[in-house]
């Protein structure tokens, strides 16, 4: 088999299903089995799934024993070339697999892939390309030198803002979020290390490959992180277990490094959780206002008139919207520049795709080149009258 694709899910059931289209998409002509393992959703997840996708194999698990350890459930089952870790929180483009397939196969030395993430407003995401959380790495980070001198190759490594996005690259750490991985090179490194619960765990296993003998790279090949629809950035809570992960990862791997170093970096992770606990409130998302938006909706001409009037229902109550359906004649391709065009000259703030009108493929180009990283976009599944909305990871259903 070429490759196995594992998911993992808690709670997420229709970010799953659209990411579980996108991944049925991508894989067609593909030799492939995807797996989706299940932490003890109280949503109903796999029962929701389960008739919808009759290719995929579930495992359900009757706790939750976190993010590592229930990879390397299925990771275990896997006998494919290929392993592809994916989180059920993004969205992939219809020719992404056959790309990376293809230049797994080109490349023997690559032991794991990473891609170019965006978030819902069309931003690249930093984590898509990492260095190594050296103790001066770390210590650059965590004190803020790598964002006053972001163009520094000394003091800005953690997140290489120095490396165009655009381009491959050799680096060091990929996102745990989509790593496509040679399953000879998991077999040399073992799987993740399960004393990570929750976050480090795409860290520590670069690290390993690269120890190994491997190379990891990083493609601009765009995919769609919605990115925390079950944790937030700055909730007390997440930052516990990222910086509690971070200090596994140092341990582990710097156990003779300064005390000086190590000391700075130990008060930095104090500072943070300290202020996080102190401030709590202020990390928790404000409930939904009514501000006024002005959204386009790009769909098939024929579908134009069913489209407004099911968004419309999804919406009723919830926002004042100016609400305009920009029917395209799907027949001859709309090109990204196309689409940008419609939303500058209608001065939108948010942006619905539909598909299969659209692609994910042409959906994520379209969001990779707008030059107005503010716009939100949504996507509405006309099959099922499902829209998914980034902000704060809304679903409309």
């Amino acid at each position: 088999m070429k490759l196995s694709i594992v998911i993992v899910n808690y709670n997420v059931k229709y970010f799953l299903e659209q990411c579980l289209m996108a991944v049925r998409a991508a894989t067609a002509g593909l030799d492939v089995e995807v797996y989706v393992v299940d932490n003890q959703s109280s949503d109903g997840s796999v029962e929701y799934l389960r008739p919808k996708f009759p290719e995929v194999y579930f495992i359900e698990n009757q706790d939750n024993p976190g993010f590592a350890k229930a990879n390397n459930q299925a990771i275990r089952q896997c006998e494919s070339e290929y392993i592809l870790l994916l989180n059920p929180d993004t969205v992939i483009g219809e020719n992404s697999l056959h790309t990376l397939c293809r230049f797994m196969d080109e490349h023997p030395e690559a032991g794991a892939v990473g891609v170019k993430m965006l978030n819902g407003h069309g931003a690249f995401l930093a984590e898509s390309k990492r260095s190594f959380p050296t103790p001066w790495v770390s210590f650059c980070k965590l004190f803020g030198l790598s964002a006053l001198f972001p163009r520094s190759t000394r003091f800005a490594a953690y997140s290489l803002p120095y490396l165009n996005p655009d381009q491959k690259h050799q680096v060091e750490v990929l996102a745990g979020a989509f790593m496509l991985l040679r399953h000879n090179a998991l077999k040399k490194t073992g799987l993740f290390d399960e004393s990570f619960f929750m976050y480090g765990e795409d860290i520590d296993l670069s690290y390993r490959i690269t120890r190994a003998g491997f190379q990891n790279y990083y493609l601009p090949e765009r995919i769609l992180h919605y990115k925390g629809e079950s944790t937030k950035k700055g909730d007390r809570k997440y930052l516990h277990a990222f910086y509690d992960a971070m200090l596994i990862f140092y341990k582990k791997y710097y156990p003779q490094s300064g005390l000086l170093i190590s000391g700075l970096i130990r008060l930095s992770i104090a500072l943070r959780k300290g202020y996080a606990a102190l401030f709590e409130k202020k990390f928790k998302p404000n409930k939904k206002q009514k501000t006024h938006r002005k959204w386009l909706v790009f769909c098939a001409e024929t579908q134009a008139e069913s489209a407004r009037e099911t968004i419309g229902q999804r919406l009723a109550g919830l926002l004042s919207i100016d609400m305009q359906t920009i029917p395209m004649d799907f027949q001859t391709t709309p090109t990204e520049q196309s689409l940008n065009n419609f939303a500058i000259k209608k001065s939108c703030t948010d942006i619905v795709f539909c598909y299969p009108d659209l692609s994910f493929e042409k959906m994520l180009i379209v969001m990779d080149k707008a030059a107005d990283k503010t716009i939100t976009y949504h996507i509405y599944h006309r099959n099922n009258g499902l829209l998914i909305s980034p902000n704060d990871c809304i679903v409309y259903s």
